[in-house]
This record gives structure tokens, sequence and C-alpha cells, in this order.
């Protein structure tokens, strides 16, 4: 993390696989909860955690290590560069002339038809 708190750009070198895995801590964990029998005793969870931006991710759906690393790291890709995505800031316009003259017709069509629902004034 950068020092007033935002993540620093990330390239897409630095989102692939390899480079994740020399990044990123591995842990394998048992999955928890519900499931039962479905739910495997051993140790095929995967929680992955950057230490640079401080994201962990948990993986614990498949049965297959191997399958819920490649998930865990799929999911950290996308978290990263969620985290790194800096979106362009908006330039402040005007609406042209005829956009005001078009509104203003509309409002003013608007008002008098709201006009002719009103009863009629006994004066």
């Amino acid at each position: 993390m950068d020092v007033d708190g935002r993540c620093l750009p990330l390239s897409r070198e630095a989102l692939t696989r390899d480079a994740l895995q020399q990044r990123c801590v591995v842990e394998f964990v048992r999955g928890s909860g519900p499931g039962g029998q479905h739910r495997n005793k051993r140790y095929t969870g995967v929680r992955l955690t950057d230490p640079i931006s401080g994201t962990v991710v948990l993986a614990t759906e498949r049965r297959s290590q191997a399958r819920n690393l490649e998930i865990a790291f799929v999911r950290m890709t996308r978290r990263l560069a969620a985290l790194a995505h800096r979106p362009t800031p908006r330039k402040a316009t005007r609406p042209g002339r005829g956009a005001v003259r078009r509104r203003l017709r509309a409002k003013r069509r608007r008002a008098e038809t709201k006009a002719l629902r009103r009863p009629p004034d006994d004066g």
C-alpha cells in the first residue's frame, strides 16, 4: 500500500500467476461450514494472502487442492486489479444551447398539460 492508503498501480505482468506465486503467502486450510459428507476433511482449501496490500482470498468450494489453488489465484488477480484501478476523472461539461431549449420546451409543454387538469377559476 502507498503511504496515504491507496494501492500502487499494478502492471499486467505483476498480475500473472508466476508473479503472484512469488508475492503471495499460500496456506492450505480445511473447508468448514455446512456440507456434511460433501465437505472434505483434508486440507484442500487454499488461502492466499498478499502481504503488500493485505488482501486475503479463500477458495474451498472444490475437492481438489490444485483446482482450489487455481481459483484462488484467479480471485487474487481480479481483486488486485480492482484495487489498482484508477478511474479517469470526469470532465465537467455544460449542456449545449439546443439541449437547453429542448428541455425548457418540454417543461413548458408539461406545465400547460397540468394546467388544463386544474378546475376552472371562478374569478
